[in-house]
């Protein structure tokens, strides 16, 4: 869960949004719901997690907005776990790590999982920051600002 006071007086969205789903459990948990998972039985056997940690975990991206809790499909008396629009977009997130982590922390013949696209089967182009006209930017091409949300 939040912590308000923590986040409450911090302008910056990184450290937000660690707070929120930074841990790796929940951010395993939203890799695992992209792979199609979404019940308990399964989010706990994909990753071998203690069921209280997991429990905690979901009931906090719940409570995020990250997932809803739905009946199950299959007409079972099981809940499932969606995610929410707000948990779509966290896949930019996920394959930006999958992409750093397939980077730097394999060594050339060692096996790991890829993510390719339907349609091609094909590994996806790395993730790039650009700008608002299109080109690509690094950390030096771009700096930080105040602002106030709802302010033009």
């Amino acid at each position: 869960m939040i912590d308000s006071t923590t986040t409450q007086n911090n302008e910056c969205p990184v450290a937000r949004t660690l707070e929120a789903i930074g841990d790796r459990w929940s951010l395993m948990i939203v890799r695992d719901a992209f792979d199609g998972i979404r019940r308990f039985s399964e989010f706990q056997k994909s990753l071998g997690v203690a069921k209280n940690i997991l429990s905690t975990r979901l009931k906090s991206l719940v409570e995020l907005g990250v997932f809803e809790v739905q009946p199950a499909s299959d007409g079972s008396a099981y809940k499932e776990y969606v995610l929410t629009d707000k948990g779509h977009e966290l896949f930019a997130v996920v394959v930006s790590l999958r992409q750093w982590g397939e980077r730097f922390l394999f060594q050339a013949q060692e096996t790991r999982s890829a993510l390719v696209d339907n349609e091609h089967v094909q590994t996806l182009m790395p993730i790039e920051v650009r700008s608002a006209s299109g080109q690509a930017l690094g950390p030096f091409d771009c700096h930080r600002v105040r602002v106030v949300v709802g302010e033009s």
